[in-house]
């Protein structure tokens, strides 16, 4: 009995001593070295506030409020560093991370490449391995750009390359799995009810991802997403080169879309004119960066579309055609069989070309462009079936996307005034209306219309 208790205390001790004997180790001295190395290692200033010694349950050092950059690019509220108890006192240490709230700006991706291309310079074997990673609600704050707070959970291979992974977005919609296969690592991503974070605030209703991964390219074989009652498939390749100085980004692939309801996509381009109908079209697309976050900047697509019953909201042609006077019009709506065109975009530039709009009252043919600012620059030739007769009346398309403004040409408002006044309304008009055509295509002849 006698010798139960004086086990008992000794335990109680030992425990108390493993509790108190953290906090009475100075642990300032050790965090201005640990910011110090750390600094070296990335290349970058490293600031951490505080950090404790924990020896139970399993030593440990717990630290808090990091920052990482020269402009605190990388945000971390808690970072805790689990060793394996059997390595404490080996050359090669083997650690466990727990990171609770990191919060990484778009710039870091500029320390991850450079800190990348300098590991592949030194070619030293790590002093640690990192075995596992546990990323409790990581947030990504990208300029124009809204991700979802994640959880994330990776395990690493001894020399701290990824094996396994899973990536889940805290409200369920997202969730990525990285699993080995081969000599690859097999990516399968599902989205469910999730808006994209990045350009349009695109709804997709169900996606299923399968990628490759291969040293340093990612192959998508079969893109199946669905979204607003249609299909969008395709597949992409993404790859990058690093070297001493640079890491070179490139990426591309193809697209088709199948019955796509472009109503609600289209309203969000523009609330003034937007499409009605079901929208069917296959592409390509392509892109090259020294970065990877550049690569959306020089993006260059080349897509052919039709849409198929649908309405023009905003904007009605015959109407717009039948003037014969310096006014804008908006509002309305033009009601179509078929739409359709080709799109090219080099970076936010971008060219509509090859524009068809058939129905029962009209057909139409231009091209328009709109610029990195959404200026709007084109023209549009209208034909307006009038009794038996079809008019043809030149369009001028100038304004902003927001804020389209649509016009009869200067020639053709002139031409018809002054076929009006000579011979009178209807036939005289209608001459003129083919007078001012003919100088316009006169003026196409000999560069841009002023």
């Amino acid at each position: 009995m006698k010798n139960s208790k004086k086990i008992l205390i000794a335990a109680a001790v030992v425990i108390g001593l493993l509790l108190i004997l953290p906090f009475l180790i100075p642990m300032q001295a050790y965090l201005h070295k640990a910011e110090k190395i750390a600094s070296e290692k990335l290349g970058v200033p490293v600031t951490i506030h505080s950090a404790h010694l924990f020896l139970l349950p399993s030593p440990r050092v717990a630290a808090s409020d990091i920052t990482v950059g020269k402009n605190q690019e990388i945000r971390v509220e808690g970072l805790v560093v689990v060793p394996t108890i059997s390595t404490l006192f080996s050359a090669t240490k083997i650690l466990d991370l727990n990171i609770s709230k990191p919060v990484i700006n778009k710039a870091a991706l500029e320390i991850v490449s450079a800190l990348t291309a300098k590991k592949q310079e030194s070619g030293e074997a790590a002093a640690v391995n990192i075995r596992h990673i546990k990323i409790d609600e990581l947030q990504l704050v990208w300029p124009d750009a809204k991700f979802p707070i994640m959880n994330a959970e990776a395990t690493l291979t001894g020399a701290n390359k990824l094996e396994s992974a899973v990536v889940k977005t805290m409200d369920g919609k997202l969730d990525a799995k990285v699993t080995p296969s081969d000599d690859e690592q097999l990516i399968v991503v599902n989205a469910n009810k999730w808006t994209l974070p990045v350009g349009l605030p695109l709804l997709i209703d169900k996606a299923k991802l399968e990628m490759h991964l291969k040293d340093s390219r990612l192959t998508i074989p079969n893109i199946d997403i669905a979204l607003y009652g249609g299909k969008l498939t395709g597949d992409a390749v993404l790859s990058w080169q690093e070297n001493k100085e640079i890491v070179n980004w490139k990426t591309s692939g193809n697209l088709s879309m199948d019955n796509l309801s472009v109503k609600e996509p289209s309203s969000l381009v523009s609330r003034a004119v937007y499409l009605s109908g079901n929208l069917f079209g296959k592409g390509n697309f392509s892109s090259a960066a020294k970065e990877a976050g550049q690569l959306s900047d020089n993006l260059r697509t080349d897509f052919k579309f039709k849409v198929n019953n649908g309405v023009l909201h905003g904007l009605d042609l015959v109407k717009v055609a039948s003037l014969i006077i310096k006014q804008s019009q908006s509002g309305g709506e033009t009601q179509f069989d078929e739409f359709s065109g080709v799109l090219n975009s080099a970076g936010k530039q971008y060219n509509l070309s090859q524009i068809k709009i058939s129905s029962g009252l009209i057909s139409a043919t231009g091209q328009i462009k709109i610029s990195p600012k959404k200026e709007l620059d084109g023209a549009v030739q209208v034909k307006v079936k009038r009794s038996v007769n079809l008019v043809t009346v030149p369009l001028e398309v100038s304004g902003t996307v927001d804020h389209p403004v649509v016009l009869p040409s200067k020639a053709a408002i002139a031409g018809a005034i002054a076929g009006t006044a000579v011979l009178g309304p209807g036939v005289g008009t209608s001459l003129g209306l083919k007078a001012g055509v003919a100088i316009d295509k006169l003026k196409g002849l000999f560069g841009k219309k002023k």
